[in-house]
């Protein structure tokens, strides 16, 4: 018997699925990277965006890039319940440049018939207008840096909504950084001071926020678990909210992201939970489909 013969085919059977197996896995892993990162002209690298403080619009922005997101959430106000609900839109009208219009609107709920006039009255917060510029896009070490800024309207409550109508401002200038760990690892710090002002009294207020996200996107999809670090400081004091969270694909154009807030401490609020339904109108390629020939 000659043990080459027998030998040769069986070594190239091996090989064979090692190469095979390989190439899958590596198709997997850079699948929907190499949908947003490749076969486009203008640089831009994947990141996953955090759900609760979210961006303007994605960092690296390609124009006619365009998002509606609607967004709800419940928070235990240890007294009452509090509600929330946002409507917001945002676009690329060019290159690395993202606009975004938000309404948030507040209501309250009573706890064990906790007097009305102890709670706040329910109130569209604001007209939110902001800006996002991505100056700094860089594939090769999967690393983008935006600059920002947001301008709250802030409005009356409905009691007595129109006296007035705006009663003050906020601005809120802001730095975004992320950055990708080979595939599927992601983090991203965004950070600035919120200053508001108060037209009646012209008193102004400034707290400085300071938002850390880490993400591990789900293997050849944009699915991804992770964890969102909340954290304000208001002059010597400070507070942060941990907020785990998900987001799921439902369809080429629509995915829901799931949150749930735990403050470390429980001076004004417990648990709290947050959903966003996040649509994209068509404005880009399909996704890449790729097959695998068997070798012969």
């Amino acid at each position: 018997m000659n043990i080459k013969k027998i030998l040769m085919p069986l070594l190239f059977l091996a090989s064979s699925t090692c190469v095979l197996a390989q190439i899958t896995n590596a198709t997997k892993d850079s699948l929907y990277i190499e949908e947003v990162e490749l076969h486009h002209e203008l640089p831009k690298v994947l990141h996953a965006e955090p759900l609760y403080i979210d961006l303007i619009r994605d960092l690296g922005a390609r124009k006619g890039e365009k998002e509606w997101n609607l967004g709800f959430g419940m928070t235990d106000k240890l007294k009452f319940d509090e509600y929330e609900a946002l409507v917001e839109y945002e676009w690329a009208p060019i290159n690395r440049l993202g606009f975004e219009v938000e309404l948030p609107f507040t209501f309250h709920s009573d706890i064990n018939g906790t007097p009305k006039d102890s709670m706040p009255s329910n109130k569209l917060n604001s007209i939110k207008l902001a800006t996002q510029w991505s100056f700094f896009v860089n594939e090769k070490i999967a690393t983008s840096m935006a600059i920002g800024y947001i301008n709250e309207f802030e409005l009356s409550d409905f009691r007595n909504f129109g006296k007035p109508f705006i009663k003050g401002n906020v601005y809120n200038p802001f730095l975004v950084v992320a950055k990708r760990w080979g595939n599927n690892f992601h983090s991203l710090i965004y950070t600035g001071p919120m200053i508001e002002q108060n037209f009646k009294t012209n008193h102004f207020h400034t707290t400085y926020d300071i938002n850390t996200s880490f993400h591990y996107m789900i293997t050849g999809t944009r699915n991804f678990v992770g964890i969102e670090l909340n954290k304000t400081i208001d002059k010597k004091d400070f507070d942060m909210t941990i907020r785990p969270q998900m987001r799921l694909e439902i369809t080429n154009q629509t995915m829901l992201g799931i949150v749930t807030g735990i403050p470390i401490a429980r001076e004004n609020q417990r648990f709290s939970a947050f959903i966003r339904l996040i649509w994209e109108p068509l404005h880009r390629p399909n996704k890449i489909s790729v097959t695998i020939e068997q070798p012969i």
